[in-house]
């Protein structure tokens, strides 16, 4: 199951997975570099780091761009997400969040941080008056290899912000404050439930070819690995889901429930077969008192 906040484009536009028009990174070649002005509230973030990125290819000025985005993923790869999301225009996503709610979220962030790099190779620069680019060699979407990518900043005042999404979406950050990330893994399990439903109405049929026109039940799509294997718990992927099979295994259903109704998604789904054997999903809000 992707991350939840690689539906955003933080950590995530940190490695390219934004799925947000208009992110704030993207695959480029390297810039030049350029000095900025210095600002005491980028110090005291890069001072927390201090050792960082030390696989910079640029002289890296405090307090500039540069310093702003080696700050950010070395507070991200320490697990101190909450400094790390206050240089980001998540901002007003994050600060009015408790330390316990924050906590809620940690799962999807460490799936996240643990990638960052011991080293950020910042190997560029570019201000143009509050607008400034950084290019470092990070983790590709897929994760299995580093490339050159482009991350843009604002000037807040005397703050670099490093801008994760667009402006629509920062607009709705600024609306729906800290109910913004909730929204957002509803929003993100739900999505991932359908597919998932999908997928298993897809292994069903390869299972069927593959055994003398049998369905299987989950372990069995798992064994044969058509279904990944956290499909077993709600943990990272906010669902329960049930293969059930008729007594001949010649028809089947599935299902997937919110593990926590309201907090982990407001939607049931299921995928029955017709009377062709047609695979169909239907969707419900069963409300809480169905849910698990």
């Amino acid at each position: 199951m992707r991350a939840v906040f690689s539906k955003i484009g933080l950590i995530i536009c940190v490695f390219s997975t934004s799925l947000v028009a208009g992110h704030g990174c993207s695959a480029t070649e390297p810039r030049a570099s350029a000095e900025t002005a210095k600002t005491e509230a980028a110090e005291a973030v890069s001072s927390k780091v201090e050792g960082f990125g030390g696989g910079a290819t640029i002289d890296i000025k405090p307090n500039s761009p540069a310093d702003t985005v080696r700050a950010f993923y070395g507070h991200l790869r320490e697990k101190r997400f909450r400094e790390a999301l206050f240089l980001t225009n998540l901002r007003p996503a994050i600060e009015g969040l408790t330390d316990s709610e924050l906590k809620e979220f940690e799962v999807d962030f460490e799936s996240i941080a643990k990638y960052v790099p011991a080293q950020i190779k910042i190997n560029g620069e570019i201000v143009s008056g509050d607008n400034a680019s950084v290019t470092a060699k990070l983790p590709n979407k897929d994760l299995d290899k580093e490339e050159i990518q482009e991350i843009k900043l604002r000037k807040n005042g005397d703050v670099w912000v490093i801008l994760t999404v667009d402006e629509s979406a920062e607009k709705k950050i600024k609306q729906e404050g800290k109910n913004y990330f909730r929204e957002l893994r509803i929003e993100t399990h739900q999505d991932e439930a359908r597919e998932m439903l999908d997928r298993i109405a897809k292994a069903q049929m390869a299972f069927f070819a593959l055994n003398q026109g049998l369905y299987g039940d989950m372990e069995a799509l798992i064994k044969a690995t058509f279904l990944p294997e956290d499909i077993r718990s709600s943990e990272s992927t906010g669902y329960s889901y049930q293969v059930s099979l008729s007594a001949d295994r010649k028809t089947y259903s599935a299902s997937a429930v919110p593990a926590v109704y309201g907090k982990s998604g407001r939607l049931s789904f299921k995928v029955e077969l017709d009377a062709d054997s047609q695979a169909h999903l239907t969707s419900s809000d069963a409300g809480a008192g169905k849910a698990k």
